[in-house]
């Protein structure tokens, strides 16, 4: 498979890990948004948001479990934004589902 993100989880491609346990992966985003932007991944390949089913949906709910684990790490106690884009029209730009944690300062309601 020719997927950037499964590159990332099988450590063909270096990233600066945030968390890892063996569902999910978060790590640094190499073009952040906001002073914290950190993506968070399942382990398993899911195209996006659209190809979550009762097969996999578990890595999903294993990620919004780790998420505020991940957000506390990191510092944001004031709060954070969780973002996933899905397909051609919302700007999805990797085929593998991921969330942006974005936070670090006060977000503009317009972004995301």
């Amino acid at each position: 498979m020719d997927c950037l993100f499964c590159k990332i989880i099988a450590g063909d491609i270096p990233s600066k890990k945030a968390y890892e346990d063996d569902m999910c992966l978060a790590f640094h985003d190499i073009a952040p948004q906001a002073p914290v932007h950190v993506l968070v991944i399942p382990k398993e390949h899911i195209p996006s948001a659209d190809g979550v089913d009762t097969e996999n949906s578990k890595y999903v709910s294993h990620i919004f479990e780790v998420i505020p684990k991940v957000a506390a790490s990191l510092g944001l106690q004031n709060g954070y934004r969780v973002i996933t884009n899905c397909g051609e029209d919302g700007c999805q730009s990797v085929k593998h589902l991921h969330f942006h944690i974005l936070g670090g300062k006060k977000l503009p309601e317009n972004m995301g």
